[in-house]
């Protein structure tokens, strides 16, 4: 069978040397995420003033990226291959729940809190991958039950346990250093480093190993891809304990980094991290993107999302600019898509 596939061989493979012309270049899928990265860096840089562009500024919205960015990669991956996971939005408070209650509330070990943490996240993943390949239910709709139920988990224990909704947590040493400080004077957090890690593994694995290529086999045609021999079943519930797992550490290492855990908070992530997906070029239909494009979809969520406030502008007015910039951002990465999609090389091209 010859796998469908117009977006593996555009998304999935780099350019090869031959091809390495402007053209080609700005049919791939990160192409209009990168120009619209600019686009929003210049608005910002020119009405925002030399501040935004300082180490202050720049912190502030990288260390946004860094959080957004380590769980929208997955969830990104999870849209690639046809699915989606909304669950995250209840496993970052989750995961920070679990390791106050452990290490602060009861005071054990910060690495039994961190393991366990992990290892939830490890189940959570686990129940949404065999339910959505099990009952043949959208993942959707299996990821909003899992979210609700989270949530009433983290309530109920916590308030149970600790009779209030905030647990404070103390962690020093390693711990500390590996997963909640700031970096080169307090501007930096450490996230931004696993950030960075975790998107090179993920570039590797998705676009320069072979088996990348069966994400978007998925995402074009689950039932092809599985008669081609991809074992769609476990690379399903593989990305979902991505998902899962990378909100609870999210989690995990916002309670470090604060010396405190909320039972609310975690829902912005949902919405944002779908825009960051989008915005960095990835199909809601699956089948369609790139690891890179989800990085720069990433960083132009947090300009946004943090740029407005360097500004002059009215407050009001911004939702109102920062829906508009990234609507923006968003019909510029659908124009280089669609070019991408009715691109065919010259005749003769190897």
């Amino acid at each position: 069978m010859t796998m469908n596939a117009a977006s593996p061989s555009i998304s999935a493979k780099p350019v090869a040397a031959s091809g390495l012309s402007l053209g080609s270049l700005l049919r791939r899928p990160e192409a209009g995420a990168f120009l619209g990265l600019m686009a929003v860096m210049i608005f910002f840089a020119v009405f925002g003033g030399i501040t935004f562009l300082q180490p202050a500024g720049m912190s502030s919205w990288l260390n946004v990226a860094a959080n957004l960015g380590i769980i929208a990669i997955p969830v990104g991956l999870l849209m690639i291959a046809g699915e989606l996971d909304i669950s995250v939005g209840a496993m970052v408070p989750f995961g920070a729940m679990t390791v106050a209650v452990i290490s602060g509330h009861y005071g054990m070990s910060i690495w039994l809190g961190i393991a366990v943490t992990l290892a939830f996240g490890l189940i959570v993943g686990l129940i949404n991958g065999y339910l959505v390949i099990k009952t043949a239910v959208p993942s959707l709709i299996v990821t909003l039950g899992t979210l609700f139920a989270v949530q009433g988990i983290v309530l109920g224990l916590t308030v149970l346990i600790t009779k209030s909704t905030s647990v404070a947590l103390t962690v020093e040493g390693p711990a500390k250093a590996i997963f909640g400080d700031f970096l080169f004077g307090g501007q930096l957090q450490v996230m931004v480093i696993w950030w960075l890690v975790l998107t090179a593994a993920y570039v590797f694995f998705v676009h320069l190993s072979p088996k990348g290529n069966w994400l978007f086999a998925m995402g074009g045609d689950k039932v092809s891809a599985r008669n081609a021999g991809i074992p769609t079943d476990r690379v399903t519930i593989l990305l979902f304990v991505l998902s899962s797992t990378s909100a609870a550490f999210v989690g995990m290492c916002q309670a470090i980094l604060y010396n405190s855990a909320q039972v609310a908070g975690g829902q912005s992530f949902i919405f944002n991290s779908i825009i960051s997906v989008v915005v960095g070029g990835v199909l809601l239909t699956g089948g369609f993107g790139s690891v890179i494009g989800i990085f720069f979809g990433t960083i132009t969520f947090a300009i946004v999302n943090q740029g407005i406030y360097y500004t002059d502008f009215d407050r009001n007015w911004s939702s109102l600019i920062i829906g508009v910039l990234l609507l923006g951002a968003v019909l510029m990465n659908n124009t280089f898509r669609k070019m991408a999609l009715s691109y065919s090389p010259k005749k003769g091209a190897k």
